[in-house]
C-alpha cells in the first residue's frame, strides 16, 4: 500500500509540475479532459494517496525514538 501511495503522489507531483511549467495537464490529456470521470478518479486517488502519505511524517518521529 505504501508503494502504491508513493507512486500516485509522484504521478500527481509530476502532473502539477507539467501544469506549472508547460501548462499541460497530462492526466487530463490521457483520460479525456479534466472533467472526464476517469480523470476525476485519478485526481481523487492522487489526493487520497497524499492524505495517506501523511503517515510517513508521523512514522518518521517514531523511528528516531
Amino acid at each position: 500500500m505504501d508503494t502504491l501511495a508513493l507512486v500516485l503522489v509522484i504521478i500527481g507531483a509530476l502532473n502539477w509540475g507539467l501544469v506549472s511549467v508547460l501548462q499541460y495537464d497530462l492526466v487530463a490529456a490521457l483520460f479525456g479532459g479534466s472533467d472526464a470521470i476517469l480523470s476525476r478518479i485519478v485526481y481523487g486517488l492522487v489526493a487520497l494517496a497524499g492524505i495517506y502519505c501523511i503517515k510517513f511524517l508521523m512514522d518518521r518521529d517514531r523511528v528516531r525514538e
